[in-house]
């Protein structure tokens, strides 16, 4: 889920993290096994930059190694069947908040009409394909944790820039760093080199603006509605420019 703080996202679903870890796990996973099959086949991240932008998400959500490797292997077998679609579905929340859904699905027939039913049951309402994608930009978004403060801001700041970073913001917690999505790849493994983990890593989509809520009505609703999209099994990704 993606709003004004990175950082204030990260930090509250980390009580949860443990809960929802398999989850998260199956959802990679099936990105993983998208990527392969898109990707020509290719097993191999230095030959796939789909495939390596899924490893750098699921690396820094702490999956095993061992997992990600059965995922490919997996996707790579003959005994595979399985045949995601990548759908994406937009409309508004309570007060006009924008709300992008991604999800990968083996059957739209199911998807749709669930991702709608999360929307007018929480006083929204799904429209048209780019209807609000269009006050969203994609960039890659990398978030480096900090809690103790035992790194140097502007040592962080170059060593970003250097590997070729476009944008970099300090928050209370630690620091997040923007790329062009061609780019990212290349930013994630430079930083791994110099040391870094990652408490996230993954293209995003990124607001223009944001919308702040005041009605406790709207707030309780909207904060329903991404708990219910995001519990789905299909959706991937929630974003929004609530400003929370």
């Amino acid at each position: 889920m993606s709003g004004h703080s990175k950082w204030h996202n990260i930090q509250k679903t980390k009580g949860a993290a443990d809960a929802k870890r398999s989850a998260a796990f199956t959802k990679i996973a099936k990105e993983i096994i998208v990527a392969v099959k898109e990707g020509g086949g290719s097993g191999d991240p230095a030959n796939n930059s789909r495939l390596a932008t899924v490893i750098a998400k699921a690396k820094a959500a702490n999956m095993p190694n061992d997992n990600i490797k059965r995922t490919i292997d997996k996707a790579l077998g003959n005994g595979s069947t399985e045949n995601f679609e990548a759908v994406t579905y937009e409309g508004y929340g309570p007060s006009g908040v924008a709300v992008i859904v991604e999800a990968l699905t083996d059957n739209r027939q199911r998807t749709a009409p669930e991702v709608r039913h999360a929307f007018a049951k929480c006083n929204g309402t799904m429209g048209a394909p780019g209807c609000v994608s269009w006050s969203f930009d994609k960039k890659g978004v990398i978030a480096i944790a900090d809690e103790d403060g035992e790194l140097d801001e502007d040592t962080v700041m170059m060593d970003a820039m250097d590997c070729g970073a476009d944008d970099f913001e300090s928050e209370e917690g630690g620091f997040t760093i923007y790329t062009d999505p061609d780019a990212f790849n290349d930013v994630v493994k430079g930083l791994e080199e110099k040391g870094y983990t990652f408490a996230s890593a993954e293209i995003e989509m990124v607001p223009q603006n944001y919308i702040k809520l005041t009605d406790e009505g709207d707030i309780k609703n909207l904060t329903k509605m991404i708990d219910m999209l995001e519990d789905n099994d299909d959706v991937q990704n929630v974003w929004h420019n609530w400003e929370e």
